[in-house]
């Protein structure tokens, strides 16, 4: 039977642990700070000991802490998989202190909330250990990419996706708080929907190419948006990083252009 560490018992840690007993694999679990289940042993060392697959979700502040304290314990042709959202250059480092140790790492991207599907939450992974961390879990059904690449390939992706949903989440953000002072809300909830409904791939050729050929008349749109957000009493953080960027497209213009004479939708 394969037998799993897992390392933080933090919601994440909670739901793979379960998820993985039910899929038949004998699981060990340690949190310094949290007591989950029966199953839970009261030591890094006793945990990683026997295991197969070592999964660190002990956060990426502590990450590199908990490897140092469990790589030393950990038997051989196990694999240490770092499911922390980290950067490239801490999964480097600790795929560093793994090799020093004898053990395989893997650099593991969690793509979607945990709580949504448990371990089925579709994972990237790279690094040395990549695909045995994939075959060894694949009994569970948990969805593994194997993407080419050493340990930071996976991070650097999971990153680039973080600054487009985290700065979506942003700009939602900004939306409702403005929409919701202005009793618009409702409205521009369905401004947003049938904008994001459409050919998505048209939609971000359009946002992309239209900004960069019409720079100039977009960073006069956002200031006069940030400024009525101010009227409203509402933070304009997402309208001046949006002109910031208007403003970086800007390429010196020649003394003989003449402005356009045309409107442009937005």
């Amino acid at each position: 039977m394969t037998v799993i560490a897992v390392l933080g018992l933090g919601e994440a840690g909670r739901i793979y642990a379960r998820d993985l007993r039910a899929a038949g694999f004998r699981v060990r679990g340690f949190d310094p700070y949290v007591r989950a289940d029966d199953d839970q042993v009261d030591s890094v060392q006793e945990a990683v000991a026997a295991a197969d697959v070592v999964i660190s979700l002990a956060g990426a502040r502590a990450a590199e802490g908990v490897a140092r304290q469990a790589l030393p314990h950990c038997r051989e042709r196990a694999v240490y998989a770092d499911l922390n959202t980290g950067s490239p250059a801490l999964k480097r480092t600790l795929a560093e202190l793994a090799r020093a140790a004898g053990v395989a790492f893997a650099d593991v991207a969690v793509l979607a909330p945990v709580p949504r599907r448990g371990a089925g939450t579709p994972l990237m992974v790279a690094g040395p250990g990549a695909a045995r961390f994939a075959e060894l879990v694949g009994p569970a059904a948990v969805p593994v990419e194997v993407i080419p690449g050493g340990a930071g390939a996976a991070a650097a992706r999971k990153l680039l996706r973080s600054v487009f949903m985290k700065g979506l989440a942003a700009l939602m953000l900004e939306c409702e708080s403005a929409a919701e002072a202005a009793g618009e809300r409702e409205w521009l909830r369905g401004q947003i929907v049938g904008e994001l409904s459409g050919d998505a791939g048209q939609l971000v050729d359009r946002l992309i190419d239209g900004s960069r050929e019409h720079a100039a008349r977009r960073v006069h749109e956002v200031e006069d948006a940030a400024e009525y957000l101010a009227e409203l009493g509402r933070p304009a953080w997402v309208m001046r990083a949006s002109r910031s960027w208007l403003a970086s497209l800007l390429a010196p213009e020649p003394q003989d252009r003449q402005p356009l004479d045309h409107e442009e939708e937005a």
